[in-house]
């Protein structure tokens, strides 16, 4: 069981708290960070961690926990930040991120950071690593479900797809698969680098389920990770997010992929997210 079990209220503020960790986090880090990437993922994590997984730090080697996998490793500011919030390591970590020999690197490393399931920064790795733990914990008969959260600009990598027609053929309904389709990457729009849509349309055709929210509301979010189909197939939620969610002059912006809070910045970021 999780050891949260906030309602979407609670939820909310945890979230807000999360958001400010992240403006620090990014603001101290000697090597930057993926602001708009830790941003657009919060609403999403915050749920999992604090009501839907059946994980939690005093049994990070329980063999039928939950597994989450980051395979969008860049966003993993919001995922520390998360973490830390729940639990699984000190707050007083958050601001070694990216100094040397820190427990915080840039991209999740599992032998530095409790928690951490799996190492990922390659993009279109952490999908297909998904689908083999969930084939096993499928022939073990363990109850553990699977969780993978990738980015929208992730899904042109085609190791995406291949996992898919797997996850499909073996009918992996212990596989949730989370697109954080915040609509922009380094360069700009996803749609015009690599336009992946109709989105939900190919994820129908590889033999997925496929339930879309909005990703940045908390409700939605929750609504959607709760009431999952569950008809022997593998589940993707297609989570409509905004890049930079949050806060006013990050949001939406692409130049926030890899920008960090300076100066007033940082001082107008976290009197946006002062709890209401």
């Amino acid at each position: 069981m999780n050891p949260y079990t906030l309602s979407v209220d609670e939820l909310v503020t945890k979230a807000r708290q999360i958001r400010r960790h992240i403006v620090a986090l990014n603001a101290g880090s000697p090597a930057g960070g993926h602001t708009g990437a830790d941003l657009s993922e919060v609403e999403i994590l915050t749920a999992l961690y604090f009501r839907v997984l059946n994980c939690a730090p005093d049994r990070l080697d329980d063999a039928e926990r939950d597994i989450y996998i980051q395979s969008k490793g860049h966003g993993v500011g919001g995922y520390y930040c998360t973490l830390a919030e729940a639990g699984y390591f000190p707050k007083e970590w958050l601001p070694t991120y990216q100094y040397p020999n820190s427990h915080l690197p840039g991209h999740p490393v599992r032998h530095k950071t409790p928690g951490i399931e799996l190492n990922t920064g390659a993009l279109g790795h952490g999908l297909p690593v998904a689908v083999g733990i969930a084939l096993a914990a499928k022939r073990d008969n363990s109850r553990r479900r699977v969780f993978a959260l990738t980015g929208d600009g992730e899904l042109a990598e085609g190791s995406n797809w291949e996992a898919a027609l797997v996850s499909a053929h073996y009918g992996l309904d212990n596989l949730v698969i989370i697109n954080d389709k915040n609509k922009l990457q380094l360069a700009g729009l996803t749609c015009s680098i690599m336009n992946t849509d109709p989105l939900a349309d190919k994820w129908l055709a590889f033999g997925l389920n496929v339930t879309e929210c909005a990703g940045n509301d908390m409700q939605s979010v929750v609504d959607a990770l709760e009431n999952l189909p569950a008809n022997g197939k593998p589940n993707v939620v297609i989570a409509n997010t905004e890049k930079g969610a949050g806060i006013s002059f990050t949001q939406g912006r692409a130049e926030w992929h890899h920008r960090v809070f300076k100066g007033d910045e940082i001082t107008q970021a976290l009197e946006e997210l002062k709890d209401e």
